[in-house]
């Protein structure tokens, strides 16, 4: 069971926890579950517009600036509490960014009894974040960089953190050929079927000339 569902839901109360804090009554639940990809999608459109602003990028820690690891969202009485985890944020501390994009919000939410507030955090160890490893093997292969190079690099930039195993996938129509096939490199111990053991995973697609590419990142951080 462990190798065929999404690990962060297989774990969902005992090593992982919900993005999401809020209480709602079941008819209104799906209201709040649209709010709540309305913010997400909101920050997310708001990076990528800023990110095309800058196009003077050629330092290779940038290749995965900005990237947005999880986006945690608590709902009080009055007041929409959002908190960005993301691994460099350069962008959002850009004087009056962070007024701007709660002005969106704002707008997106579209709720007067509702206030947006909103905290970014930067995260601690970045490359120990799927998503940030995955954005960073887009960034190589858009530039025409080997797919087996781009992946073994994105596991050797996994040694400055620390954890215990990681697996990267990556699947489609791989250096051009003609017939899609997918291709893996592991390193670690990597127990999917363990629930205690905490693990992070990201499915992120890639758009090629050739197609989209699908790259899955497992990470095995630690066990209770």
């Amino acid at each position: 069971m462990g190798q065929k569902i999404n690990p962060l839901g297989f774990r969902l109360g005992t090593t992982q926890k919900h993005h999401s804090f809020w209480f709602a009554q079941p008819k209104n639940y799906s209201e709040g579950l649209q709010e709540d990809k309305k913010i997400r999608n909101c920050i997310k459109n708001y990076i990528q517009k800023n990110r095309k602003k800058d196009s003077n990028r050629k330092i290779e820690s940038d290749s995965s600036s900005e990237v947005i690891t999880h986006i945690e969202i608590q709902k009080e009485i009055d007041t929409i509490h959002v908190i960005i985890h993301i691994g460099f944020p350069n962008l959002l501390k850009k004087k009056g960014a962070i007024e701007e994009l709660e002005k969106d919000l704002q707008k997106e939410v579209n709720s007067v009894n509702h206030r947006v507030n909103i905290a970014v955090e930067k995260v601690k160890e970045p490359y120990r974040q799927p998503n940030i490893l995955a954005e960073y093997i887009a960034f190589q292969l858009k530039n025409r960089v080997s797919f087996r190079k781009a992946m073994k690099k994105a596991i050797e930039l996994t040694k400055k953190a620390d954890i215990k195993g990681v697996k990267v996938k990556i699947a489609g129509r791989l250096a051009g050929k003609e017939i899609a096939r997918a291709e893996c490199i592991k390193k670690g111990r990597l127990p999917l079927q363990t629930i205690r053991a905490k693990i992070d995973y990201c499915c992120y697609p890639i758009r090629t000339i050739y197609g989209v590419l699908g790259v899955k990142i497992w990470i095995f951080v630690d066990e209770d």
